[in-house]
């Protein structure tokens, strides 16, 4: 059997009341939240895991041509020279 009294039900209705108006707070302040740091970290210049990989190696190989050729100049004085 039910109670009816009016005290409880308010009091029922009350905390059903908070329990929604803070989970929708505890949504907006985390869409807030989420969106500030977009903003703040969008101007910045991040580059993903893959194109740093693929930038290091393209750096790797022009340093090994470049010592290369620096050996082959240095080869090519001490025989003019």
């Amino acid at each position: 059997m039910q109670s009816q009294n009016p005290l409880i039900a308010d009091f029922v209705k009350l905390a059903n009341s908070a329990a929604g108006t803070l989970a929708g707070m505890t949504r907006e302040a985390r869409e807030s939240a989420r969106e500030r740091a977009k903003e703040a970290f969008g101007g910045m210049d991040f580059v993903s895991r893959e194109e740093f990989d693929a930038v290091k190696a393209m750096a790797s190989k022009a340093r090994e041509e470049c010592d290369k050729l620096a050996e082959r100049i240095a080869a090519l004085e001490a025989k003019q020279g």
